[in-house]
This record gives C-alpha cells, sequence and structure tokens, in this order.
C-alpha cells in the first residue's frame, strides 16, 4: 500500500534540471515522479495526474523518474554501516541489490546493482561507497556472508557480524524493496539492468526525503 501521507509532501529534493522545453507543469511533474516513488503503479499515477486535468502517458511519468537521475545526497558521515544484499528479478533473471544505510538515522547511503554476489563485487560497491561518504571510522553490521566479511577485511574497514538489532533497518528497506517490485512487475520488465538500478537510486532519494 503507498504511503498515502508522503504522495503531498516536500518535493525539493527532486532536482527539475532535466526539463527541456516540457509541456506538463513542473508541480504536476514533481507529483507524478514522487507519487510512483511513494508507491502508486504508473496507471495509478496517471489517473492521479488525470484528476487534476494533466493528460500523459505511463511512459511519460516512467520517463521523469529516469531523466531525474535521482540519487541519495553525498557526504554523511555514519558511526554505523548496515550492510546487505538481496536478489531482485529483472526480465526473470537474478540480479544482486547491494544496499547501506545508516541504521541510527535509517538513511540509505547507496545502492548499486550487479549481476552477481562476489567478493569482488563487493569491494567495487565499497569503493563507490567510501567516495560518497566519510565511513572510515564507522563499524560495518553484516551478517555471516563469507564474501562481505572478506571484502571489508581487504578494503580496511571495521566490521561487526549482526544479525538482528541496527541490522533491522536495511532488513525493513529490503522487505519495502521486494514488495515494491514484486507489485509492480512493469518497473522491472522489458528493461535493462541499469533502467532498473536507475529507479531502485530514485527510490532511494525518496525514502532518505523528509516526509
Amino acid at each position: 500500500m503507498p504511503e498515502i501521507s508522503r504522495l503531498a509532501g516536500p518535493s525539493g529534493w527532486i532536482d527539475m534540471e532535466f526539463v527541456e522545453r516540457e509541456r506538463t507543469p513542473e508541480p504536476a511533474m514533481k507529483l507524478g515522479i514522487q507519487s510512483h516513488l511513494a508507491g502508486l503503479s504508473l496507471s495509478n499515477t496517471v489517473s492521479l495526474l488525470e484528476n487534476l486535468g494533466v493528460e500523459r502517458s505511463r511512459k511519460a511519468v516512467h520517463d521523469w523518474v529516469q531523466k531525474a537521475d535521482l540519487q541519495p545526497t553525498d557526504g554523511e558521515s555514519p558511526n554505523h554501516v548496515a550492510l546487505d544484499e538481496t536478489v531482485i528479478r529483472i526480465n526473470s533473471l537474478q540480479y544482486w541489490l547491494y544496499a547501506a544505510c545508516d541504521p541510527e538515522t535509517n538513511q540509505l547511503l547507496h545502492v548499486r546493482l550487479f549481476p552477481t554476489t562476489t567478493t569482488s563485487a563487493t569491494q567495487i560497491f565499497l569503493t563507490e561507497l567510501r567516495e560518497k561518504h566519510s565511513v572510515e571510522s564507522a563499524v560495518f553490521l553484516v551478517d555471516g556472508a563469507q564474501h562481505l566479511q572478506t571484502a571489508l577485511s581487504r578494503t580496511g574497514l571495521r566490521f561487526h557480524s549482526k544479525r538482528h538489532g541496527n541490522r533491522n533497518a536495511i532488513e525493513r528497506i529490503f522487505r519495502e524493496l521486494k514488495r515494491r517490485t514484486s507489485s509492480f512487475s512493469n518497473c522491472f520488465s522489458h528493461v535493462f539492468p541499469e533502467t532498473a538500478e536507475n529507479w531502485l537510486q530514485a527510490f532511494a532519494a525518496w525514502f532518505n526525503a523528509p516526509n
């Protein structure tokens, strides 16, 4: 069920610099992007806009989300980082979604898709995370997955194996992501992995946005 309370919330986090000769009013575009990321399907988002007198196609709303190129903001300095991965299906194929979040604030720090889950993929993810945020002093919270622990050791980052407690934050996020991707299969059918990853990063930006 979509988070109705967030459909009309602040939208300043949506950068509209991508707009070029768009005939749709920017407030309507922001509402479409925000409503879809908050939980409305593309079809229901189109219906919502039609009720406001704005007629646009599902493809138009999809394109707005893609062109906005939304991502979690950089520059955080968390004390702890919950790190995990989960399987996402794209065109019936398995991909692994890596995610890192600050369990104290529930803010997503970084999300990425990989075609496999290995120590090398984890190291790439950690390198990108370090470029975005100050995590050298943070303690990473991971489960018993050996490739996660090995990658953290190789990159010189501290970690603690923990299955519950602060790690519950990222598990809740993954449950919501799985619910969304299974409910709205059109988000991840007949698309390239890069398109799906862009949507997931936009979801992370929405997730972090103020209510």
